[in-house]
């Protein structure tokens, strides 16, 4: 009921914060009480209470919500959603400071309770009318002083606090409830009151209960439902109720000139006793979809919740979606009861339930057990057809024959988009099992926040879908492997468990538990960066490498293709001299002074051999004698100590004393295999040589810059989004990552746009899960129609 969550909305925002705002004037009050007190265990005292004031400061925040979910538990026991027996309760001992808390508690209802007597009777005469229209049994007043010194004691249970401060503590909540109440109470009078609940308590209106069919005096015809009366799509008036002309909805209020009755109007009412203007009145326009009629002396108020001014997002873009919605919808819903598979009813003959009916429904459903849903989010199920399953077995247990009933074209709507959306998130996402069942349970309070609140599927700030993003991101790729892992999906599963434990319709609860996670994936999107700076240093050092390895192939190739060479000479050559020519040029570079000398060294040993081969021994000894310090040093810098590095140098020589020994032409060692390559074959499929694609396609493949985002696929159909995080300054190449920093491909830019020829890579990528599982949907449904 709208007016609840409006009376709840406002005494969350004027009393939410109280408990944060006690502690710097305790302090002050502490202070001056023992600045006051000449006794010895002044100080003592200041300071134990000062150590618990401290404790508590640093639960501040923990105190805040559990005072919030308190008062809002009021409304929930008020609306008949949680309520619990004396027998139900547990039971056990309590400490004497706990009692004396209970005390405190009383003694400050009491206290309250006398100060605003006035405002309470009225309030409390105002809340009877609503309990009775809803056919509830008499529930203590949700914001009286009880329930305000219950929520705050309740707030403290688990703290250990000292007399003195705990007499502070109590006392300064007073004075700042007095602050507030009397405004409060006030707007809460005056709000019901605009509702149409202003009735005395003495004589409340007729007010049958809403499960109860009213019978009509006529009988009923082939359109009527057994429900029509009680919910305002039947026939005639009834007795002691007020028709209107043409009304909608016309509701029970006092205050309208000429109401008689509570009721909730029939379509085609004749005109009664009652002399109501407009197309509904008071209650029956709260709860209805028509807009509240303006009573004599109580002129209508826009915006206010139920009088049908509520602004609703006018995106032409969601117009459109919601067009291909309904066609598609059109082309799959087949005339059958979801529930039952029995022949559907013309719509005429079912009533449409409400919004406020369907999500008092989610909110009933919303804690039970969400085994259906993963099951359907497992491809065991269509998503839809299990939440439309779900919501009229809800109905079924509230008293509503879901033959006799039927989801309104909004909801039908919400319903879908929510279904496709989640769909679409858990396909196109890398989500494990147990990512299944978090998003099981976020099912219903998402199809709560669609029915309410459209601008969930255009604006991008939204509370709901920022919270559904940083699950996603939570839970994305992640195997829960290492303890950061676990811990994010630890925290994940307690946000989605918290907005199902507390979401009534107020989306504060979506921002405290985006805030909550949001904060451990600080720490994850910093792991995140340095996973791909980790990534392209690693990236960069393969790349130089493989340069300095082309590069030394290329010097040795041409010292061994002439002259001939004997066999030591060729194997050294290759082996000791090429490793160390690759040494030199990955720690100095090509114009350094080291690689001018390893290479005047292989051209040195080249002259040796060629000396040799002439028998020219004298000379020979004199060039190997030179030479020894450059070979000692090149053996070295393949890791030999100088005993191995002069063992090293002894073959050496001793395959160069032998003029005769056979020389010939050495063919160039194979070259190294790329590391890329297996990689790269995972996504250009028959390799770099055959590729295809458009010269312009290549230039913008070039033009990519770090940050950049694209979508790709490999060649067995797994789709990933992939972000450029580096640029080779060597080749030019692109190293493209995963949304958890983790290397996916280095292509060059033909590579990349011969996968996009493939219809395996698109340029961009939305920033969000929520937006690019919506572009996703809106695919969907554009194929699904074209096919129709």
């Amino acid at each position: 009921m709208r007016v609840l969550e409006e009376v709840k909305r406002l005494a969350l925002e004027l009393l939410g914060g109280l408990p944060a705002t006690l502690y710097p004037d305790i302090e002050e009050a502490l202070k001056t009480a023992v600045h006051d007190d000449d006794g010895r265990d002044a100080p003592q005292l200041l300071y134990q209470n000062q150590a618990a004031l401290w404790v508590l400061r640093q639960h501040q925040s923990a105190h805040v919500m559990r005072y919030r979910q308190n008062v809002g538990q009021g409304f929930d026991e008020f609306r008949a959603l949680r309520i619990r027996n004396r027998g139900e309760l547990p039971l056990g001992l309590i400490d004497e400071s706990q009692i004396d808390f209970h005390l405190a508690g009383q003694n400050l209802a009491e206290s309250l309770g006398h100060r605003f007597k006035a405002m309470l009777e009225q309030l409390r005469g105002r809340l009877q009318v609503v309990t009775t229209v809803l056919g509830l049994p008499p529930i203590p007043n949700p914001v009286g002083p009880t329930r305000l010194a219950d929520a705050f004691v309740e707030t403290f249970t688990d703290e250990q606090i000292p007399a003195a401060l705990r007499a502070l503590l109590f006392g300064h909540y007073e004075r700042e409830l007095g602050k507030v109440l009397g405004e409060f109470y006030a707007q809460v009078n005056e709000l019901l009151a605009r509702s149409g609940f202003g009735g005395s308590v003495e004589q409340p209106p007729a007010a049958p209960a809403m499960r109860r069919p009213i019978p009509s005096p006529a009988p009923a015809g082939p359109t009527d439902s057994p429900y029509a009366d009680t919910y305002g799509h039947g026939g005639g008036p009834v007795p002691g109720q007020a028709g209107v002309a043409g009304g909608q909805s016309a509701g029970w209020n006092p205050d309208a000139a000429g109401a008689t009755g509570y009721g909730m109007g029939g379509q085609g009412g004749a005109a009664g006793t009652g002399a109501g203007t407009g197309t509904g009145g008071g209650y029956g326009a709260e709860m209805g979809h028509g807009t509240a009629g303006s009573a004599p002396g109580q002129p209508r108020q826009p915006g206010h919740p139920g009088t049908g001014d509520r602004a609703a997002p006018t995106s032409a873009e969601l117009g459109e979606l919601r067009q291909m919605l309904h066609a598609w919808r059109d082309g799959r819903m087949a005339p059958t009861t979801p529930a039952t598979g029995a022949p559907v009813q013309q719509p005429g003959s079912r009533r449409e339930l409400r919004v406020d009916e369907v999500v008092s429904v989610a909110s009933l459903l919303q804690g039970e057990p969400s085994d259906v849903f993963a099951r359907a989010l497992a491809g065991s199920g269509r998503l839809a057809t299990a939440i439309r399953d779900q919501l009229n077995d809800g109905s079924r247990r509230l008293g509503l024959d879901p033959e006799h009933i039927r989801f309104s074209g909004d909801e039908e709507d919400a319903i879908d988009l929510v279904a496709l959306l989640f769909d679409s998130l858990f396909q196109s996402h890398h989500l494990q099992d147990r990512a299944r069942r978090l998003y099981a349970r976020l099912v219903l309070p998402f199809v709560k926040v669609a029915l309410t609140d459209q601008s969930l599927f255009v604006q991008p700030a939204h509370p709901a879908r920022r919270l559904l993003d940083a699950i996603t991101e939570a839970c994305a790729g992640n195997k829960g492997e290492t303890p950061q892992e676990r811990e994010l999906l630890d925290r994940a599963a307690a946000a989605s468990q918290r907005v199902v434990a507390e979401y009534n319709e107020d989306l504060a609860i979506f921002e405290t538990a985006h805030a909550e996670l949001d904060a451990l994936l600080q720490q994850q999107r910093r792991r995140i960066e340095l996973q791909a700076e980790r990534a392209a240093k690693a990236t960069f050092g393969r790349e130089r490498l493989s340069n300095a390895r082309e590069q030394a192939d290329s010097v040795l190739a041409r010292r061994l293709a002439a002259p001939p060479l004997s066999r030591g000479v060729a194997e050294f050559l290759t082996g000791s001299w090429r490793h160390h020519l690759v040494q030199v040029l990955l720690r100095e570079g090509g114009e350094s002074e080291r690689y001018r000398e390893a290479i005047a060294l292989g051209d040195a040993l080249v002259d040796a051999d060629r000396i040799a081969s002439e028998g020219r021994g004298r000379d020979l000894a004199t060039r190997l004698l030179a030479l020894q310090p450059a070979i000692i040093a090149c053996l070295g810098s393949s890791g030999l100590d100088h005993s191995a590095a002069e063992h090293g140098l002894a073959v050496l020589v001793k395959g160069l004393i032998y003029p005769h020994a056979p020389r010939d032409l050495h063919d160039a060692p194979p070259a190294t295999p790329d590391d890329d390559d297996a990689e790269r074959g995972l996504w250009v499929a028959g390799g770099t040589d055959t590729l295809r694609f458009d010269p312009a396609m290549a230039e913008r493949m070039r033009a990519l810059e770090p940050g950049e985002w694209l979508q790709m696929t490999d060649i067995h159909g797994e789709s990933v989004d992939a972000k450029v995080a580096w640029v080779s300054p060597l080749t030019a190449r692109r190293l493209l990552v995963n949304r958890r920093g983790l290397r996916v491909l280095v292509a060059s830019a033909e590579e990349l746009a011969s996968l996009h020829a493939a219809g395996r890579l698109q340029l961009g990528c939305e920033p969000t899960a929520f937006e690019q599982a919506m572009r996703q949907v809106r695919q969907q449904l554009d194929r699904a129609v074209g096919q129709h």
